[in-house]
């Protein structure tokens, strides 16, 4: 089986590889920081005091401002990224669009990049935490072929089902709209969901320009990692004026959240959540309002 290759990142929170790369390049305004601050405060109250693991690309922002808000505190080590993207595409017969399936040989190379992150079976029955994945949602079909993934190699390892279920959260960030009792909402429609229990799959709502922008339309820095790519070589860093913009937002990401605006953003949005009740939680706030791990 071959080793995980995936998409090169430069490490934004003690960078070493970035030379003069940003010479020149102007951070461009984080005209949605208020937003993202409330959102990923909220997130990480309602993750169940669990290690975050950010899937695909979206919440890469969410990523890096954690990278500085967390660094000095406890939880400086508990955010991960997952790159994986499960947009399988597929083709047209004529008649109709048919998507392709994820091959074999692919699942055992996600199955690869989960065990390298401490998520395979064995490792998830007898991690003392919870893992919470992140993502923005939608329909949550990444969700359902992640979970899906896991389901699977739960099984097949025979790793207890009753014990690895309390662990698995699934936090969805969601374009905000109007609630109503006829609001559709994703985790009611995927049965996949039954199976966990009813705190383990929550959502986060946040402004539809912000979700649209981060899901959408934003310049990432890392090169989207589709199933037909997690077995191919992937190629080295970009170095282009797109890439240049992109690194130099997610620098300014991390500063605004080492600053103290910033983390005092953290904890308003955390100690509104019913979260504020657990010791965990009101640790993590303390150390943010202090600046102290």
């Amino acid at each position: 089986m071959n080793a995980p290759n995936l998409p090169f990142r430069w490490d934004v929170v003690t960078p070493d590889q970035i030379g003069r790369l940003l010479d020149g390049v102007e951070p461009p305004p984080l005209w949605y920081a208020d937003e993202l601050l409330a959102c990923t405060g909220r997130v990480i109250a309602r993750s169940g005091d669990a290690d975050l693991v950010f899937v695909g690309r979206s919440l890469d922002s969410m990523y890096d401002l954690l990278g500085g808000a967390l660094a000095g505190t406890s939880w400086r080590d508990r955010t991960h990224r997952l790159p994986l993207s499960f947009h399988v595409g597929g083709r047209w017969d004529g008649r109709r669009f048919r998507s392709r399936r994820i091959s074999g040989p692919e699942l055992a190379q996600a199955r690869l990049i989960l065990d390298r992150l401490g998520l395979s079976p064995y490792a998830l029955a007898r991690r003392a935490r919870p893992v919470a994945f992140v993502d923005v949602v939608h329909g949550g079909d990444t969700f359902g072929e992640l979970y899906a993934l896991l389901r699977s190699w739960i099984e097949r390892e025979r790793e207890p089902w009753g014990v690895i279920r309390q662990k698995l959260r699934f936090v969805g960030v969601t374009s905000r709209r109007a609630t109503s009792p006829k609001t559709w909402r994703w985790q009611q429609h995927a049965d996949w969901t039954r199976e966990l229990p009813a705190r383990s799959v929550r959502n986060v709502s946040l402004d539809g320009w912000v979700w649209s922008y981060l899901g959408d339309s934003q310049v990432k820095l890392t090169r989207t990692f589709p199933p037909r790519h997690w077995l191919a070589e992937v190629p080295g860093p970009q170095r282009d004026e797109q890439t240049r913009l992109a690194l130099a937002e997610a620098f300014a990401l991390v500063a605004l959240g080492r600053s103290g605006p910033a983390r005092r953003a953290l904890v308003r949005a955390m100690s509104g959540e019913p979260a504020l009740a657990e010791p965990w939680s009101r640790a993590l706030i303390g150390q943010l309002s202090t600046g102290s791990g």
